[in-house]
């Protein structure tokens, strides 16, 4: 299949992508149907960084798994280039995975705990035969090198380094294939503060001295404003906001994406705000009902919430979200200011 027009300059074009698990009743018999994402659209261009933040079940992880090829959407297309991720052909999937890398949360489940670092990143070009076995040792001193690994951990194996080591291990693995997209998913949260910040400038470092592009996945909004070009802010599977992360995190639209920042620390020790904290549980995916799917929690939700799926509204350039009472407010055909709040 190959992909329609669309933007030259994108990696990757995520269309209308749907991830379901479970089945449907069968003899008559209710079945679990769960909507783990659901209708998500974005791109990533060449250098960029676009994060997808959201609490945990919301669906980003999936989406992640979706985008990298690990799992099949059952609906939308993933575009890389002018090929769909999730097409048939197994052949022609494994030549565009290798050039899609997955970074996880804890590098310790991706590592094998008996190999020593050298054969960890050498597996991927050994598996591809890539290179003869000198111009491989000589590329995995090269990636050793350019994640700040120094010589002498070539031979240890995961147990003797630590936390950071292993990830930069992991995503030395991640670079062997020379990729053009890399999916981090939750890649610095099981990290301490500082060694957070070492993992983050490399991640900085390869997009702009390689060109990669990165679908960072995180629930921390600190990380995500530090580093990402563009955000998403994803809701029970569903964006329910996205835009330039100046523009979202300056000006929020939605009051999902208002809780959520709202919840980050304050740097100055003299600002007393409080947060106000969401009431209830993130909805599980698939339980939602007619309507927005924040609406139950939702500080500003009016009646019309519970029973109207909100539409992408531009804000501003590349800024939008879904939310009805905000749309209103900015329309000068809302409807009555007066109608009745809910009490989530």
């Amino acid at each position: 299949m190959t992909s329609p027009a669309g933007d030259d300059r994108a990696v990757l074009r995520v269309e209308h992508v749907s991830k379901q698990f479970g089945r449907p009743g069968l003899l008559g018999r209710a079945g679990r149907v769960v909507h783990a994402v659901n209708d998500v659209s974005f791109s990533v261009g060449r250098a960029e960084v676009v994060a997808i933040v959201g609490e945990t079940g919301s669906g980003k992880s999936t989406l992640g798994n979706c985008v990298s090829g690990l799992l099949r959407p059952t609906a939308g297309q993933v575009w890389f280039g002018s090929e769909d991720v999730a097409q048939d052909r197994q052949g022609r999937r494994s030549q565009l995975r290798r050039k899609i890398q997955p970074v996880f949360q804890d590098p310790r489940g991706s590592l094998d705990p008996r190999w020593p670092v050298e054969r960890t990143i050498s597996e991927p070009l050994d598996a591809c035969r890539i290179g003869t076995p000198r111009e491989r040792r000589e590329k995995v001193a090269s990636l050793m090198e350019r994640v700040g690994l120094p010589s002498f951990v070539a031979r240890r194996r995961p147990d003797q380094l630590s936390g950071g080591q292993q990830q930069r291990v992991a995503i030395a693995a991640a670079l062997a294939l020379d990729p053009e997209l890399l999916v981090a998913d939750e890649p610095v949260s099981a990290l301490d503060v500082s060694v957070q910040a070492q993992i983050l400038n490399l991640f900085e470092s390869l997009r702009a001295d390689l060109g990669l592009a990165i679908l960072f996945i995180s629930h921390d909004l600190s990380v995500v404003q530090h580093l990402s070009d563009r955000v998403l802010v994803m809701y029970a599977g569903r964006v329910v906001e996205s835009g330039p992360v100046e523009q979202v995190f300056d000006h929020p639209v939605h009051p999902y994406t208002k809780a959520l920042l709202d919840a980050i620390p304050a740097a100055d020790p003299s600002d007393r705000r409080v947060p106000v904290p969401l009431k209830g549980e993130i909805a599980a995916a698939g339980s939602v009902g007619a309507g927005c799917v924040f609406a139950a929690r939702c500080p500003e939700a009016v009646t019309a919430c519970t029973t109207t799926v909100p539409p992408e509204t531009d804000f501003a350039p590349g800024h939008r979200a879904s939310c009805l009472v905000a749309a209103a407010a900015r329309s000068e055909s809302a409807s009555s200011p007066t109608e009745e709040r809910l009490t989530p």
